[in-house]
This record gives C-alpha cells, sequence and structure tokens, in this order.
C-alpha cells in the first residue's frame, strides 16, 4: 500500500513555530516518525510539504494513480481551501485528515474543517502521533497493497 503524507503552510518550521500548541519536536522529527510508521505498518509512505496550496492541490492530483490513500495536514488551509476539498474529492482516495493540535480547543474560526468533508476521518491533538495513527488506520482499514 502506498500512502502520501501531505503537509501544508508552516508544517516545515515544527520546533520552531509555537512550540506551546505545536510541540518541540521538529520537521526531521516528523519525516523519521512518517519512515517508522511505514516500517511498522509494511506501507510505502511517501511525504510532501508546501507552504502554497495550488501545490498542494497538484500533489493531491498526482496521488491519483500513485497512492492509494492521503493523510493530510493542511494546516491554516484546512479551515479556507475549498480548492482542496474539490482536489480530495476529485481523486476519490481514502483520506485522513491529522491536526497536531486540538483545532476544536482554538479559535472559533478553526472550528470549520472543509478538508474534513472529503476525509473519512479526522485525528486531532495527537501531537506528531496523529500522523502515525492516520497511517495505522489506513494500513489496518485498506490492506497492505
Amino acid at each position: 500500500m502506498k500512502i502520501l503524507v501531505i503537509n501544508g503552510p508552516n508544517l516545515n518550521m515544527l520546533g520552531i513555530r509555537e512550540p506551546g500548541i505545536y510541540g518541540k519536536n521538529s520537521f526531521t522529527d516528523l519525516l523519521a516518525l512518517l519512515e517508522e510508521a511505514g516500517k511498522e505498518t509494511g506501507t510505502e509512505v511517501t511525504q510532501y510539504q508546501s507552504n502554497h496550496e495550488g501545490d498542494l492541490v497538484d500533489r493531491i492530483q498526482w496521488a491519483y494513480g500513485n497512492a492509494d490513500a492521503i493523510v493530510i495536514n493542511p494546516g491554516a488551509y484546512t479551515h479556507t481551501s475549498i480548492a482542496i476539498l474539490d482536489a480530495l474529492k476529485a481523486v476519490s482516495l481514502p483520506a485522513v485528515e491529522v491536526h497536531i493540535s486540538d483545532v476544536d480547543a482554538r479559535e472559533p474560526f478553526r472550528h470549520v474543517s472543509y478538508t474534513g468533508m472529503a476525509c473519512e476521518k479526522t485525528i486531532k491533538g495527537q501531537g506528531l502521533d496523529g500522523y502515525r495513527q492516520a497511517i495505522v488506520y489506513l494500513a489496518e482499514k485498506y490492506g497492505k497493497a
């Protein structure tokens, strides 16, 4: 099974950006966790990060025919991007939305998730481990083809 992990704006700044909210682990730590989760589940995990909405849409479209499922943390685009929602709906791949913080316990504008409307599951407030949980979920539900 091939899982594409997509990270949106500012996630490359993990460990630097608001560590009280996002933790002290770095983006490099996240990449190591993704590699480990892939080995644990027998899945091929690839990661893509961009600060640009159109690049994220392009990578979602690229996933069609190249990946079996998507894990996505679109960052702030979660709450604003109908384009990302439409791209996820267009490719019709199983998708899990991940948020490091508990967005429901934060500002009211973070309570709306356009991305989540195209995802079968949302994991929030679990720190970086939410990514591992998403990969395990997808591997268990959709197999290790």
